[in-house]
C-alpha cells in the first residue's frame, strides 16, 4: 500500500479540521479519530498536522478508513483514498461486456425498494455532489440524483438500468469499486427484504458466472444475508468450524445437533476450536490472535501473540523438522505485515469420523488432517502439505503405489471441493536455502491472490 501517497492526500484534510473545533476540544477529537494527542503549541492547523504526522505508518490505513466510514471526505478525495486502500485487496475482474449484461439482467426487476438507501449507495460509490434547489417547493432531489429519481421513482415506467449504468459511468469503474456497487445493490438496506435480495442476486449471477464469478452469501448482518463477489473456483460454503493444532484425533460430540454446536470433549490442550464467523477477508493472524487472547483471557497483546505462536508450533510433530521449518519460516519472513496476512494454521482436521478406518471399511474418509491451511480473502482456501517418505513408501522404504494413489485421490477430492493444494517434498525443507525458498513461495502465492506484501 502506498502510505506516502495516502499521507499526502489526507494531510490537507486533517489540517482543515481546525475549522470544526476549538483548541480545547482538539485532544478529544484526536482520540475519537484515532490520532495521537498533540502538544498544546502552535496554531490549530499546526496541532492537527502534528497529530497526523505522529501517526505510525501501520495505523494510517485504519485512520483513512475511519474518515471514509464517517463520510468526512468529499467524494473525489474519498474515491482516491479508497483506491489506495483497495490496492491490497483481491481483484474480482468483471469486463465491460459482462457489466452491461448485468445491467440488462436487472431490467426485469425493481432495482431498489428504498430510495434513500439507494441514493446513499450511489453517493458512497460515485463522485456525486449534491445540489440544493432552494426555490423548489418539493423535497425531491436535484442534479444527478434528481435525474435518477425522475426515471426510477416518479416515472417508474421510464426506469432503464442500462441507461443508469451508463449515466453513472458504472461500466468504467475500477473492478473493486464496481464490486462494491453490486454488493450495495444486494444489501438489505437497498432491497428491504430477503426475497428481493435473493431475486437480484439470482438475476446478477447469470451473466456474472459467464466471466467466472458470482455473488455469494458470505456473511450475516442484522439477520439478513450479506453477499459478496467471489471467484467460482473457491469453496461454496462458508467456513463454520475450524478444528486445528491437534496432534491426536480429537474426541468430538454435538452438544446441540440441531444448531450444529460442536464440543471438544478431549483435553483442551489436544486441539483448538475456532468457531467465530470467517468472512470475505479470510482468517488473518490478528483475528486468530484476538480469539486466542479472549479464550485465554490474556490482556497483553504481545503475550497473546507469543503464547499462540508457541501453542501452534508445539502441535507440529517433532519427528518432522521440515514441517516446523515451513511454519517458522513463514512467520519470520514477513515481520510487521503478519497481523494483516492470512494465518498459517497447522494440523487442521478436514474429515472427522467417530469410527476407525477398520470399522468404516471402504467408505472410510481418508486424508483426515491437513498439514497447513490458509483461509484467504474472497473465499480462497489453500492447503499446504509436507510429504515425508511415508506418503509414498511402505514401512520398508520401498515405493508404495497404493499409498501414492490414495494421496492423488485425496488431492483430487480437495481440488474439486474448491481447495488449492500445494505440496512440498520433505527434502526441499532440509537445506540452508529452505527458508528463502519458503518465503519466495508465499510471496508468489500472495501475489497470485492479489495480497500485497513487501
Amino acid at each position: 500500500m502506498d502510505i506516502p501517497a495516502l499521507r499526502d492526500l489526507l494531510r490537507p484534510i486533517v489540517g482543515d479540521f481546525k475549522d470544526h473545533c476549538t483548541n480545547t476540544f482538539i485532544p478529544e477529537r484526536c482520540i475519537e479519530l484515532g490520532l495521537p494527542v498533540p502538544d498544546d503549541v502552535g496554531s490549530k492547523r499546526d496541532r492537527w498536522h502534528a497529530a497526523f504526522d505522529a501517526l505510525e505508518d501501520i495505523d494510517v490505513p485504519r485512520f483513512a478508513q475511519g474518515l471514509v466510514d464517517r463520510r468526512h471526505l468529499i467524494p473525489q478525495v474519498r474515491n482516491d483514498v479508497q483506491d489506495i486502500l483497495w490496492g491490497d485487496t483481491p481483484v474480482v475482474v468483471i469486463p465491460k461486456r459482462h457489466r452491461r449484461e448485468v445491467a440488462r439482467a436487472l431490467q426485469s426487476l425493481v432495482l431498489f425498494h428504498h430510495w434513500e438507501s439507494f441514493a446513499q449507495l450511489l453517493k458512497d460509490v460515485f463522485v456525486i455532489y449534491e445540489t440544493v434547489n432552494w426555490t423548489s417547493l418539493t423535497s425531491e432531489p436535484t442534479g444527478v440524483l434528481g435525474e435518477i429519481f425522475r426515471h426510477f421513482v416518479r416515472n417508474e415506467e421510464d426506469a432503464n438500468v442500462e441507461w443508469l449504468f451508463d449515466y453513472l459511468t458504472a461500466f468504467d469503474l475500477s473492478d473493486n469499486r464496481f464490486s462494491v456497487f453490486l454488493k450495495g445493490l444486494t444489501s438489505a438496506d437497498v432491497q428491504i427484504d430477503i426475497e428481493h435480495q435473493m431475486s437480484i442476486v439470482a438475476a446478477m449471477n447469470v451473466p456474472l458466472k459467464a466471466c467466472g464469478v458470482e455473488m455469494r452469501h458470505t456473511d450475516e448482518h442484522e439477520g439478513y444475508p450479506v453477499f459478496s463477489l467471489v471467484a467460482l473456483h473457491t469453496a461454496r460454503a462458508r467456513p463454520k468450524n475450524l478444528i486445528f493444532a491437534s496432534s491426536i484425533k480429537p474426541d468430538i460430540r454435538f452438544r446441540d445437533a440441531v444448531n450444529n454446536d460442536v464440543e471438544i470433549v478431549s483435553n483442551a490442550n489436544d486441539c483448538l476450536f475456532y468457531d467465530r464467523p470467517i468472512g470475505v477477508e479470510g482468517l488473518r493472524w490478528k483475528d486468530l490472535q484476538q480469539w486466542w487472547a479472549d479464550i485465554s483471557m490474556e490482556k497483553d497483546k504481545q503475550a497473546a501473540k507469543k503464547t499462540l505462536y508457541q501453542r501452534l508450533l508445539s502441535c507440529l510433530p517433532k519427528s518432522s523438522p521440515p514441517q516446523r521449518l515451513l511454519f517458522t519460516s513463514f512467520y519470520s519472513a514477513f515481520g510487521k505485515e503478519i497481523p494483516d496476512l492470512p494465518a498459517l494454521i497447522p494440523e487442521v482436521w478436514l474429515h472427522w469420523d467417530p469410527k476407525t478406518v477398520a470399522q468404516r471399511g471402504v467408505h472410510a474418509l481418508l486424508n483426515h488432517r491437513m498439514d497447513f491451511l490458509l483461509l484467504l480473502p474472497g473465499g480462497a482456501r489453500i492447503v499446504i502439505e509436507v510429504d515425508g517418505i511415508q506418503h509414498y513408501a511402505d514401512d520398508t522404504y520401498r515405493a508404495d503405489t497404493r499409498r501414492y494413489a490414495r494421496l492423488a485421490a485425496g488431492d483430487r477430492e480437495l481440488k474439486l471441493a474448491g481447495y488449492e493444494v500445494y505440496r512440498f517434498g520433505g527434502i526441499e525443507l532440509q537445506s540452508p536455502e529452505s527458508s528463502v525458498m519458503v518465503e519466495q513461495f508465499f510471496k508468489a502465492l500472495f501475489s497470485r491472490h492479489h495480497i500485497r506484501v513487501n
